[in-house]
Formats: structure tokens, sequence, C-alpha cells
């Protein structure tokens, strides 16, 4: 009997003290210092209004107001770092060869017209610029736009030179890096703790297991940044009637065990950002914010900032 009453405080303890802490982290975690806030964030520039990844749409982006542009980098065969989302180049270009096996000089230009990959049956139009530019172009011509770069491959030389890049460009406290894979993160973070980096896919995973555990609050936490899919939008990817009962539970319990209010005001008290990623329509909008997004990546950074702008949603809040 006295042993199954001391289990049972125990427990009744810790409960509680993890309901206090998941509230109140700052009992027992040192609040992270935010150097930016982002909550209009533009997907590849806004790869729904001008061409991915170019400087054409950065800058639309940036004159929009945006408060953060989200882009993706490789590195060619004379190491210059460019922004480019696929390792080979067929898709965005038509020439069917690898980013890595080409000098810079020679990469050809976007083409006229590209599949906007998170908008069903959906393409931009390009004006005339279509070069693919280098990292440091983007870095010269918006100083103070905090930038989130995907490393897309796992290479220590692009980690290397990344880095150097933002040292160059004092750009430490407005960039924030990573990638789904846990070694690059890891990576990453080894070569320059000094940037904020993203949570992985594994670490992700980890997170929602001490989330749903109760430990959460007890951990610390080295990353800075979460950003995770609304699991739901695939319904609007893919035609529904396609979608199989299994891929419909999947999504489904996916969505449900990640679009978490509790967790994401949790991790914003402890100065974690939330971003959810890629939402292009109102009404994902509304869902992220009401969820406690900080905020928000799209392709369509001219929709968002109207929906923000209705809606009184500002970077301040």
């Amino acid at each position: 009997m006295c042993a199954a009453m001391y289990v049972l405080s125990t427990v009744t303890g810790y409960v509680l003290t993890s309901a206090l802490l998941l509230k109140c982290p700052n009992l027992l975690h040192r609040r992270k210092r935010e150097a930016f806030r982002s909550r209009h964030i533009s997907h590849r520039g806004g790869a729904g209004e001008n061409l991915e990844n170019t400087m054409a749409a950065f800058k639309h982006a940036v004159d929009l107001g945006t408060d953060m542009l989200e882009l993706d980098c490789h590195l060619t065969k004379d190491e210059e770092v460019v922004v480019s989302h696929d390792a080979n180049l067929k898709r965005a270009t038509g020439m069917n060869a690898q980013v890595s096996d080409m000098v810079y000089a020679e990469l050809p230009p976007y083409l006229c017209k590209l599949g906007v990959t998170f908008q069903r049956e959906c393409f931009c139009e390009g004006g005339e610029d279509k070069r693919i530019p280098l990292l440091r172009d983007v870095f010269d011509a918006f100083p103070n736009t905090p930038v989130n770069i995907d490393i897309k491959v796992n290479n220590d030389t692009l980690i290397k030179k990344v880095s150097e890049l933002v040292v160059k460009y004092n750009r430490e406290h407005l960039t924030v890096w990573g990638n789904a894979s846990n070694q690059i993160v890891k990576k990453c973070y080894k070569e320059n703790p000094q940037i904020p980096v993203l949570f992985s896919l594994p670490r992700v995973l980890q997170l929602l297991g001490l989330f749903y555990t109760g430990l959460l609050p007890f951990v610390p936490l080295k990353e800075q940044f979460l950003e995770i899919p609304m699991p739901s939008i695939i319904t609007k990817l893919k035609d529904p009637n396609r979608l199989t009962r299994s891929q419909r539970f999947i999504t489904w319990l996916a969505d449900t065990l990640l679009m978490r209010k509790t967790l994401f005001e949790h991790l914003t008290a402890r100065g974690i950002q939330v971003y959810i990623w890629v939402l292009n329509d109102e009404e994902d909008f509304q869902r992220a914010f009401d969820l406690g997004a900080t905020g928000v990546m799209t392709d369509f950074p001219t929709r968002l900032k109207d929906f923000m702008d209705r809606n009184g949603i500002s970077k301040l809040q």
C-alpha cells in the first residue's frame, strides 16, 4: 500500500511539474535570443509569382516586405555556391546535368515556365531574369533581409563555403540553415554554431516523442527554428479521389500529431520560431496562425501579404 502511494505521488508530481514547465518553460530554460522574427516567408523567393530562386523573385518578395527569403544551395564544379533547388538541372532548365558537374559560367538559364510544386496544376511564367544566381548575389542585394538556407547535399565544402559567406557578409544573426538530414544539420552546427539551425527530420520525430511523453519541458534544445509541413495540404496537391484509404489515414494522423497548438506555444515561449510550409491559400494561412505558428512559408507572397494586412497580422505580434 505504501509503495503504491509512493508511486502515485511520484507520478502525480512528475505530471504536474511537466504541465507547469510546458506552460512556463523559462522556469527551467533560458529563452533563446531572437535576432529577428519572421511571419511572412517567401518560399524560393515566391515560386508562384516569379521563377523560383531568381533575383527577380527575391527582389519582388523583399519589395513586398517579406520577413524572410527561403532558398536552396548547391555547389558547382568550380566551387561556387549557387541558389538552386534541384541537384539535377533537367526540371528547371531542360538540361540533363548535375549542378556539381558544371562550372558556374556554363549553367544554363531557367526555362520560361516552371511548375509550382506546392500548387496543383499551377505554372509560373518568368520574365527576363532566368539566371541561376550565386548566394553572394543574394547577400549583396539584400543585406538586411533574413535568409533561410536549405543545404541540399551532404557536402563538407558546400557547408564550409556557405558559412564563410555568412561570416564575410556579417549575417550570422540574419541567417538560419539546415536540412531534413540530421547528418547535414550536425555538420552545419559543427562548422559554425553561431548560425542558428533548423530541426532535422529525425529531430522533429524526437521532438514529438518528447512532447507526447511529457519529457519535452525538461530537455534542452539547440535548434532555434522548427520548420514543418502542414500534412493536410496533401489533399489539395493530389486528386483526392486517387488517395487510398491508408494514405488518407496517414495524412490525418501526421496532421493530428504535428499541428499542435500547445507544442507551438511551448516552443515559442522558449524562443524557438515555428514555420509551417508550404501554404498557398487563405484557409491554411488562417489555420497556421490560429495554431500559434510564428510564420507561414508561401509560394505567393502577395497573397499572404494581402491576407495578413486584412487580418491585422504583423511580425510584431
